[in-house]
């Protein structure tokens, strides 16, 4: 497939690669300290950092499209191969807005203060359609799984193969993170780690079909997580949610059903107030699942 880049893309591609070439080589020979490592990369060690948050275009063809590519990082110049997990955006909502607020400056204290392991989080336009192919030609999971990997070994990131090791969503987000980990396993690829904050977990046709999202309720269903409970057996899950939240009663089924590593309920309704109170535990949960360097 052939994809349109940005011209402010490619400098940021090519930037990257230098700056971070040197870094690269020195820590891959053993002679380099991770604080050094982690200081060359933009991250000063030992002090809070605000991170950086960098903004491309690229076109999807999945979805027919230009979509905002968006990256959250603990430093300006990320070394290469840094690890890096999808973060997928709520209903009505966008890359650019994909990550609760105060994620991008918990994300670079925790990793200047060493700790959790360097890592990074991506986001991409993914549509109001529950991260799933609703009309033909516009398919965001098939974005998810096969042009974002390209786009990240593109900039020198999440390996050679560009393949995020974990997934985390908010809301519809939520909902879409534990569908790509279920396509993942399915393609027996599983992800090291998935986290879903408030996700929609509905229980009722009714009340789903009032969004106008799936076709018809065997749409739904054939992605529900509740009716696919099984669907992420063996991969580390986490779940938030507010108490107040109408996504409540999916979410306590979910976890009674599935145990997952984590299953937090607390005082709070679907709004970023609760899901910033969240990010705290969200970064550290994620970063316990970084793929350590071999």
């Amino acid at each position: 497939m052939n994809q349109r880049v940005s011209r402010r893309s490619v400098l940021f591609a090519g930037t990257a690669a230098l700056g971070v070439a040197g870094l690269a080589a020195a820590t891959a020979a053993g002679v380099t300290p991770l604080g050094e490592a982690l200081r060359a990369a933009g991250v000063t060690v030992g002090s809070p950092q605000v991170g950086f948050t960098r903004v491309e275009r690229v076109f999807s063809a999945a979805r027919g499209r230009m979509v905002d590519l968006v990256f959250l990082l603990p430093g300006k110049y990320p070394p290469a191969g840094l690890p890096m997990s999808l973060m997928l955006h709520g209903l009505h909502g966008g890359a650019r807005y994909a990550a609760p607020s105060g994620l991008v400056k918990q994300l670079a204290t925790d990793v200047g203060r060493g700790v959790v392991p360097a890592h990074g989080y991506v986001a991409v336009d993914g549509g109001d359609n529950y991260w799933h192919e609703v009309h033909h030609g516009d398919d965001p999971m098939a974005m998810l799984l096969e042009e974002v990997p390209r786009w990240l070994a593109a900039r020198n990131l999440a390996g050679p193969h560009g393949l995020p090791f974990a997934c985390a969503g908010v809301s519809m987000g939520g909902f879409g993170a534990m569908v790509y980990g279920r396509r993942r396993v399915e393609r027996r690829q599983p992800p090291e780690a998935v986290a879903a904050i408030s996700p929609a977990l509905i229980t009722s046709w009714p009340e789903m079909a009032k969004r106008h999202i799936f076709t018809g309720r065997l749409d739904w269903t054939s992605l529900d997580p509740l009716r696919h409970l099984t669907a992420l057996r063996g991969v580390p899950t986490a779940l938030w949610c507010g108490t107040e939240d109408s996504f409540i009663t999916g979410v306590r089924r979910y976890i009674a059903a599935t145990h997952p590593a984590v299953g937090y309920t607390a005082k709070g309704i679907h709004s970023d107030t609760f899901f910033h109170s969240v990010v705290p535990n969200l970064v550290s949960f994620v970063g316990k699942h970084v793929p350590r360097a071999v």
